[in-house]
């Protein structure tokens, strides 16, 4: 697997989602590469790595919303945007059952209005994020790329109707877009620690016992997020100069299903607490008892294969919450005094 470095020195690249986890991650290696950034923001994000790692003022700043397609559309033509990451998504389950109205708003339309500004400007790439989750249900797993989209929760079903969004505009409309569906993201940087790992490391440091919503044996599929970064760079660089990749998915994981259980243990044990047990709470609902897959075609078509393993990844995220600072200098997470 080789990386053209040279193909985004002063590239123009609009990332949506760029306050988010993946976003950050991203955006600071198109950075380093010597890319012309241009990133989406809607709402203030102190704690993002945009405004951690001051990243804010090596980039350019656009307000608005994927709501608004026309502008979408000025944005990509008056910066003359060659390559689009669209990331820009309501990326957490809960508040997908909670807001699925919100949910379908963010996902799919701000899909299609990416999709349709592409559609009216000189792209040359849409790399699209999707999820595992947009497989749905399926008895038949590990999941490739030749599953069908059988979302019935509503995050699922919004990841299941935008992968198909992008495929129409693909085959009707020849815009050069391409869909990446990862499993689960990990990595330092999420501050969402409603999430596993985030959130078992958070109580690991604090001397607290984590609660694990299910009852810890669903099973899911990771991927460290700085070989996601590297699989998204990779896919638009090959897009570049292969038109028949245009509409085609891709997964990116580590191809191995790990319970929820076993994750938490690993954590534990890697940061020298097994002492401190979960409780299992078993209080999840809306959620796939086992989501996994392979990613066979990105290593056969796209040379891609991934660089960290889980436990390295792991530890380089253990090492970013333990040495991690708020903007005003304080710990990210401030350990408490007694151990229970």
């Amino acid at each position: 697997m080789s990386f053209r470095r040279n193909h985004w020195r002063d590239h123009p690249v609009l990332v949506t989602g760029a306050t988010g986890f993946l976003g950050g991650w991203l955006v600071k290696e198109l950075v380093d590469r010597g890319a012309r950034v241009v990133a989406v923001v809607r709402d203030s994000a102190p704690h993002s790595m945009l405004v951690r790692d001051n990243l804010i003022s090596r980039i350019d700043v656009v307000h608005g919303s994927l709501a608004d397609r026309s502008f979408l559309q000025r944005v990509m033509c008056e910066y003359e945007i060659a390559t689009v990451f669209h990331l820009g998504a309501q990326a957490l389950v809960a508040i997908a059952r909670t807001d699925p109205i919100g949910t379908l708003e963010s996902n799919v339309e701000g899909t299609w209005n990416v999709l349709e500004a592409a559609r009216h400007s000189p792209i040359h790439a849409v790399v699209a994020a999707s999820s595992d989750k947009a497989y749905g249900i399926s008895s038949d797993l590990p999941y490739t790329e030749a599953h069908s989209m059988q979302g019935v929760y509503p995050y699922d079903v919004s990841k299941s109707c935008a992968d198909l969004i992008c495929r129409m505009y693909a085959v009707t409309y020849g815009v050069p877009v391409c869909v990446t569906r990862c499993g689960n993201l990990f990595g330092g940087g999420d501050t969402n620690f409603s999430r596993t790992i985030p959130g078992v490391i958070r109580a690991t440091l604090r001397g607290e016992r984590f609660v694990i919503r299910s009852y810890g044996h669903y099973v899911r599929d990771y991927i460290y997020v700085r070989d996601a970064v590297l699989a998204y760079l990779l896919l638009a660089e090959e897009m570049a100069t292969e038109s028949t990749l245009r509409g085609e998915a891709f997964n990116f994981s580590l191809g191995s299903g790990i319970t929820v259980l076993d994750v938490v243990n690993r954590v534990l044990m890697l940061m020298g607490r097994p002492d401190l047990l979960p409780i299992i709470q078993n209080i999840a609902t809306d959620e796939l008892r086992e989501q996994y897959m392979v990613a066979d075609k990105a290593r056969r078509v796209l040379g891609w294969s991934p660089r960290f393993t889980f436990e390295q990844g792991l530890r380089e995220t253990i090492a970013w919450y333990t040495n991690a600072s708020t903007p005003h200098g304080k710990p990210l997470i401030e350990p408490h005094a007694a151990v229970t």
